[in-house]
């Protein structure tokens, strides 16, 4: 890759208990603008299932993990993750990746 710490990407599925599904989703969209202006963060994106009832997903990019884990600390995010404690019908399964290519990391690089 171009640089030599590559970009740290996560792929999240967020499976939520129906009742909460609308609560969910408007706490994750509420998060999207601050966590974007996160020094360290380059990609934060909420997406709804088609595939799957009641499922959210996130696609994010961070310059490292320690942006990530800064991005874990901050108060906004906690508290989505406080309420999810109630709302979610599983964990969260969370995939870290890193690009396999430099067509792939290209595209999130200027």
């Amino acid at each position: 890759m171009a640089d030599s710490q590559p970009k740290l990407f996560l792929f999240a599925v967020i499976q939520v208990k129906p009742e909460y599904f609308s609560a969910a989703k408007a706490a994750l969209d509420e998060i999207i603008q601050p966590t974007l202006e996160e020094p360290g963060c380059h990609v934060f994106s909420a997406f709804v299932s088609k595939d799957r009832s009641n499922t959210l997903h996130l696609f994010e990019c961070f310059e490292n993990e320690d942006a990530l884990n800064a991005h874990y600390a901050q108060d906004y995010t906690t508290s989505v993750f406080k309420k999810y404690e109630t709302w979610l019908s599983a964990p969260v399964e969370v995939t870290k990746m890193h690009a396999s290519s430099q067509v792939s990391w290209g595209q999130f690089h200027s």
